[in-house]
């Protein structure tokens, strides 16, 4: 069965997410998450992406990112398998993958499901039981978004900016984002255009990005994905 081909516009955010093989972890210490942060944040720089949101689980990754080039999500992710999976594999003596193929991801229509992208990267240590509050957990972008704690990797997207006119306001607002949780439909949404590869947004932003790249590139439509074994949620 041929691939399906992505889709990515210079400027049109990117939810993306990378398992690591047969879903086994690729995170082992702490060590190992740092060199990933300074991998991603390298990748980022000289590859033109802007790293809006980000979350490091044991055994994946998921990104919220903004493209300058149409390639540019693609050689990210190229960067950043060259230079970890050799610190892994001399770190750890292996040989052979760490991820399981190619990343998944979407595009993120900015204007109705950009915040609800970040809120949903960044519980996705509360999902799976491993902090009570995502700001409990250090390997995320939330100490960014909703604390102003200082991440060279962090870049604020416009919908971000738009939350406050100074720091402290656009941080308030974020955290109140998180005082609920997200509701069922909307995770839905997330985890079917993620699954399928279909940008997510209304039919004005799919017929958009259909007529940018004069190419047919589906829909995501509603429903619960099937959970896999061995994830520590998604």
């Amino acid at each position: 069965m041929p691939r399906k081909p992505r889709f990515h516009l210079p400027g049109a955010p990117v939810h993306a997410v990378q398992r690591g093989h047969s879903r086994s972890a690729v995170f082992f210490a702490d060590l190992d998450y740092l060199e990933y942060l300074r991998c991603l944040r390298q990748a980022a720089d000289n590859c033109g992406c802007a790293i809006h949101a980000y979350v490091l689980m044991t055994n994946h990754v998921h990104l919220l990112l903004s493209p300058d080039r149409a390639d540019s999500v693609g050689r990210l992710f190229q960067s950043i398998g060259r230079h970890f999976v050799r610190y892994v594999n001399e770190t750890y003596q292996r040989r052979g993958s760490l991820w399981e193929g190619r990343y998944r991801c979407s595009v993120i229509d900015s204007q109705a499901y950009f915040l609800s992208c970040m809120r949903y990267i960044e519980l996705n240590p509360v999902r799976a039981g491993i902090v009570d509050h995502p700001a409990s957990y250090r390997w995320s972008s939330h100490g960014a978004n909703a604390l102003g704690v200082s991440n060279a990797i962090v870049t604020a997207h416009a919908e971000y900016v738009g939350l406050g006119r100074s720091p402290d306001e656009r941080q308030s607002a974020y955290r109140g984002l998180f005082e609920t949780g997200q509701a069922a439909d909307e995770l839905a949404l997330l985890r079917c255009a993620l699954q399928t590869g279909t940008p997510l947004g209304n039919e004005r932003f799919k017929a958009e990005i259909e007529a940018a790249l004069q190419v047919k590139v589906g829909y995501a439509r509603p429903g619960r994905p099937r959970r896999q074994s061995g994830d520590l949620l998604e």
